[in-house]
C-alpha cells in the first residue's frame, strides 16, 4: 500500500498506539490532540493546531476521543473537521459513542460529499499496542474498502457489520458482554476467596474448563494481582453501559443483567475508582462482601 495522507485526532491511551502503527507503516500523519502531543508524533508527524487543519491536509481522518459530545465537537464545533473537508475525503470514527448520534453525524458528513465509517474498537490498550484490535464497522462498502487497509494496521478482526451506526450498535453489544463477564469473574473470585480457597489456584483450574474466557485470563489475573492501572477505565465503561441502557429504553428492550453491571460500575466510581481499569469492578463486589480477593 502506497503512503497516504492520514489525519488522526485524539492521541490518548488507545489513539496513540493506533496512530503509531500508521506512522510505522510509512503514512504521512497530520495529528491533533488534547494537551501535549506525545512522541513520536511531535517529531515525526505534522502537528495541527485544529481539527479543521487536519481535515484540510489529510484524505482520510481518524477520530479517537472519549464520548459522543467529544466526537460532535471534533467534527462540527469551532475548528472542527467538517470545516476542513472537501469532496471525496473520508472520516473514520473509532470512538465508542451513541449509535443514534452516529447516524446523524454520518448524514451530515455525507452531505458534504464525503464518506463516513464508524469503526469502534475492542481490545484495550494491550490490543491497541499489539495491533490486534477487533474493529466493528458501519458504513458503505466502498468507504469500508477504502479504509480497511489502514484498519488492518491496527487490528486483526475487522468486520463491516452494516450501515452507518451499526458498528456502534455492535460495540455496545460487546461492552454488555464484557461487563457481565467481568462481574461474573469478580463474583466467582470473591466467593472463592471468602470461602478460604486460593483465588489464584481457582482461576488456574477454571482456565482449563468451560468457564474459561479471555476475561478470566486477563482480568481475573488483574483482580488477583491488584493491577488496576488502565487499560480501559471504569468511567468509560460506565459511559458505554449508559448508552446500552438508553438505547434499550428507546427500543423497548429489557437488559436486566446489564443494568446490574452498570450499577456496579457506578458503585466503583463512587468508591473513587472511576479512573481504574474496568477489572476494578471487583472492588464494588469486595466492598459488598467486606472481603478482598487478595489484599492490596
Amino acid at each position: 500500500m502506497s503512503a497516504q495522507k492520514i489525519g488522526f485526532i485524539g492521541l490518548g491511551i488507545m489513539g496513540a498506539p493506533m496512530a503509531g502503527h500508521l506512522l510505522d507503516a510509512g503514512h504521512q500523519l497530520f495529528v491533533n490532540t488534547h494537551g501535549k502531543t506525545p512522541e513520536p508524533f511531535a517529531s515525526k508527524a505534522t502537528v495541527c493546531k485544529t481539527a479543521t487543519e487536519v481535515a484540510q491536509q489529510a484524505d482520510i481522518i481518524f477520530v479517537m476521543v472519549p464520548d459522543t459530545p467529544d466526537v460532535e465537537l471534533v467534527l462540527f464545533g469551532e475548528g472542527g473537521v467538517a470545516a476542513g473537508l472537501s469532496k471525496g475525503k473520508t472520516v473514520v470514527d473509532c470512538s465508542s459513542i451513541d449509535p443514534v448520534a452516529t447516524k446523524g453525524f454520518g448524514k451530515k458528513i455525507e452531505a458534504l460529499g464525503c464518506g463516513y465509517v464508524d469503526a469502534p474498537v475492542s481490545g484495550g490498550e494491550v490490543g491497541a499496542k499489539a495491533a490486534s484490535l477487533t474493529i466493528m464497522c458501519g458504513g458503505q462498502q466502498a468507504e469500508f474498502d477504502k479504509v480497511k487497509p489502514l484498519l488492518d494496521k491496527m487490528g486483526k478482526n475487522i468486520t463491516l457489520v452494516g450501515g452507518i451506526g451499526d458498528g456502534q450498535v455492535c460495540k455496545v453489544a460487546n461492552q454488555i458482554i464484557v461487563a457481565l463477564n467481568i462481574a461474573a469473574v469478580g463474583e466467582a473470585l470473591v466467593f472463592a476467596s471468602k470461602a478460604g480457597a486460593d483465588p489464584a489456584k481457582v482461576r488456574q483450574a477454571l482456565m482449563g474448563g468451560f468457564a474459561s474466557s479471555r476475561i478470566l485470563e486477563v482480568h481475573g489475573e488483574r483482580m488477583i494481582k491488584r493491577t488496576f492501572a488502565p487499560g480501559f477505565r471504569i468511567a468509560l465503561h460506565q459511559k458505554d453501559l449508559n448508552l446500552a441502557m438508553q438505547s434499550a429504553r428507546a427500543l423497548g428492550v429489557a437488559l436486566p443483567q446489564t443494568a446490574g453491571a452498570a450499577q456496579l460500575m457506578n458503585a466503583c466510581a463512587a468508591l473513587g475508582h472511576g479512573q481504574s481499569d474496568h477489572s476494578a469492578l471487583v472492588r464494588a463486589l469486595e466492598a459488598l462482601a467486606q472481603h478482598p480477593v487478595q489484599p492490596d
